[in-house]
């Protein structure tokens, strides 16, 4: 027993009843759905011999009344099973033509949905349903002539022959649904962001509501006939398929309920967890209440989401490190920015007289005094389109125009110097007073390291110019100034700017102009134009 058990959990695993459809479609393409439409009409034959074999059991026929009321059932359910073939073809030909076609990314949702729809599609014809009833009709006035039955015979007779037709709309539904599977996986690799689209389906209950009560009367019909040689006569088949029917029906219920609680249930939380999930709750969690596969899947899906949270977290610690918009560039694009030489400009930031102030305070008062300098200057940097380079001791490189490209990164880099200097002026640590130096120009970005350890920068002369010029502002005086090449990039009058004497710059052999805004001197300075 324990053998046979494992043998069917490894068919199951194994995919043992989806494995043959997915073969027969690899090798078959479009031409499978015609399969399928052969497959719907020997169901029913399938399901007439089905018939056959019960009526036997409890009525002595002879042969020949054996096969011609084989043969009227089957041809009831064979036309019935024609007709539900060429609706199956037609509906199905969205899908059809899709896969035969080039599939195209825009028709995928409407071949899924097609596919998708086409057992339930064949359980909504009414018009199957006539069909089924007159071919069951035609075959109990067959054998009420045949054995010239009085009419209350032929009239029990008949829940046995429609509850076969009933059978055979089920096993089509299973049996279809378990077809488009391979058709559905195929279709629904372009469509990776796809969600369920609205329309009429069947849960989980409602398919085993259906489908046990189906079987489990024609298993008892079956063995009913077996068990009690003695009881053959029509009063018997009629009254034995009612029974067996009311039976298997009323325990097979219950138990498909019980059956599809158990599974659906937890199927549901995941689902409820999964939308909170998407809708960015991290702490969401399944309850494992089960050690099969529906527990598998909801310790799976813990895992998951512990996993996105230590995501989360390293993305939070980098990005107390790293600036914001690195940190998306570098999860999109990997750590090995290539250089590029770009257009951008350098703001270069540094305490003046901070040596001193080093040396007569006490260290955990220098590191305080910095970082509450630099929790203030960052996000004006940032707010700007910038992007704090690094830290150089008491010192900042702030870049504009890279990683993310803007157009004005001159009247960027300018409109954060004013704010940054006017932010100073104001109150963050009064006894600090800052220097700034912007410089625009061509320079290489990209990252920049070895082994294990990279990093982000920008190389070029207009970085060590930059620099240079805001050691100019000890001389001149100013807490900004800004270079000639800026006010160009700008675009901007010099009438808004008062030019500076020209100094000679440390590792420049000419002198380079020099501009400190004269909107500085106002309560804020102007805002940078849209960004490109």
């Amino acid at each position: 027993m324990n053998e046979r058990i494992r043998v069917m959990t490894w068919w199951a695993r194994r995919g043992f009843f989806e494995g043959p459809p997915r073969a027969l479609y690899s090798r078959t393409g479009t031409r499978y759905f015609a399969g399928c439409a052969l497959g719907i009409m020997l169901n029913g034959v399938v399901v007439s011999v089905f018939g056959v074999v019960a009526l036997v059991l409890y009525v002595d026929l002879s042969p020949g009344e054996v096969g011609l009321f084989a043969a009227c059932l089957a041809v009831g359910y064979v036309v019935e099973g024609a007709l539900a073939a060429h609706y199956f073809l037609r509906s199905a030909e969205p899908a059809r033509a899709w896969l035969g076609d080039d599939r195209a990314d825009e028709g995928a949702a409407a071949a899924w949905v097609a596919a998708a729809r086409l057992p339930l599609m064949l359980v909504r014809r009414p018009s199957l349903y006539a069909i089924g009833a007159v071919g069951a009709a035609a075959a109990d006035v067959l054998v009420a002539v045949l054995l010239d039955l009085p009419t209350y015979q032929a009239v029990l007779l008949f829940p046995m022959s429609y509850l076969l037709y009933i059978s055979c709309g089920v096993l089509r539904y299973v049996g279809l649904e378990l077809s488009m599977r391979p058709v559905l996986r195929d279709i629904g690799e372009k469509l990776p962001e796809l969600s369920l689209p609205r329309f009429a389906r069947v849960a989980l209950h409602q398919r085993l509501l259906a489908t046990v009560p189906m079987v489990t009367w024609g298993t008892a019909l079956i063995v009913g006939g077996l068990v009690t040689p003695n009881t053959r006569n029509l009063d018997t088949v009629g009254l034995a398929s009612v029974v067996a029917f009311g039976v298997t029906a009323a325990v097979s219920i219950w138990l498909s309920l019980v059956l599809a609680d158990a599974v659906s249930a937890p199927i549901r939380e995941l689902r409820n967890a999964t939308r909170q999930l998407g809708s960015g709750d991290l702490t969401v969690r399944v309850p494992v209440v089960s050690t099969d596969e529906t527990g598998e899947l909801a310790a799976a899906f813990n895992a998951m989401v512990a996993g996105l949270r230590e995501r989360k977290r390293l993305r939070e610690a980098f990005g107390a490190f790293v600036d914001p918009a690195l940190t998306e560039r570098v999860l999109a694009e990997g750590t090995d920015l290539r250089g590029e030489e770009i257009e951008a400009s350098v703001l270069f930031l540094d305490v003046r007289g901070f040596t001193e102030f080093a040396e007569r305070a006490a260290a955990q008062e220098v590191v305080a005094c910095l970082n509450e300098l630099y929790e203030a200057v960052v996000p004006v940097i940032e707010g700007h389109g910038g992007h704090a380079n690094k830290f150089v001791g008491d010192g900042l490189l702030a870049v504009f125009g890279a990683p993310e490209r803007h157009a004005d990164h001159a009247a960027r880099a300018l409109a954060a110097a004013c704010d940054i200097a006017q932010l100073v002026r104001e109150g963050v640590r009064g006894e600090l007073r800052i220097g700034l130096g912007v410089n625009s120009g061509r320079v290489v970005a990209g990252t920049i390291g070895g082994g294990r350890r990279r990093d982000f920068t920008v190389i070029g002369d207009p970085v060590n110019t930059a620099a240079r010029v805001e050691a100019a502002t000890r001389l001149t005086g100013d807490d900004i100034l800004i270079t000639e090449s800026t006010l160009r990039a700008m675009g901007s009058s010099s009438d808004d700017f008062e030019e500076r004497p020209s100094v000679p710059l440390r590792g420049k052999a000419a002198t380079v102009r020099l501009y400190t805004p004269r909107s500085y001197l106002q309560p804020r300075a102007r805002r940078p134009t849209t960004p490109t």
